[in-house]
């Protein structure tokens, strides 16, 4: 006894057919819901068939689904730029206030320095005056 198999691009046309009659609510097997199983079983393959001979007719389920992988792919990399964008709007910003930060710890440092000048000169001023006082 041999088990006669269909032809691939047979099989595909029914895969495809199958997703259409559930798309059209017109299922054999009562099936609704735009599912990998759901179009397995109504045309009357394993999912495992879907998956591993036919990821056309698995792309296009996901598609039916909203689910697309080239779609989520997309989206994911629309991300992921935004992502890289941001961040390198916060590096240029990080670079920034690093170079003000700088900028400020030199104008803290010479104002420090005046301020030890002007107290040495307040001190000494101090000093002559109370030995003039004397």
């Amino acid at each position: 006894m041999t088990i006669k198999r269909k032809p691939s691009d047979a099989r595909e046309r029914d895969l495809q057919l199958a997703l259409a009659r559930i798309l059209r609510g017109r299922a054999h097997s009562g099936e609704s819901k735009v599912t990998i199983a759901a179009v397995a079983r109504e045309a009357g393959v394993s999912t495992a068939l879907i998956h591993n001979h036919y990821p056309t007719v698995a792309e296009a389920i996901r598609e039916a689904q909203g689910r697309s992988s080239r779609a989520q792919r997309d989206v994911k990399h629309q991300d992921l730029l935004a992502e890289r964008e941001k961040n390198r709007m916060l590096r240029q910003e990080n670079e920034e206030l690093r170079e003000k930060i700088a900028n400020l710890a030199s104008i803290n440092e010479v104002l420090m320095a005046e301020t030890r000048t002007l107290k040495a000169k307040q001190a000494d001023f101090f000093a002559t005056a109370i030995f003039a006082l004397r």
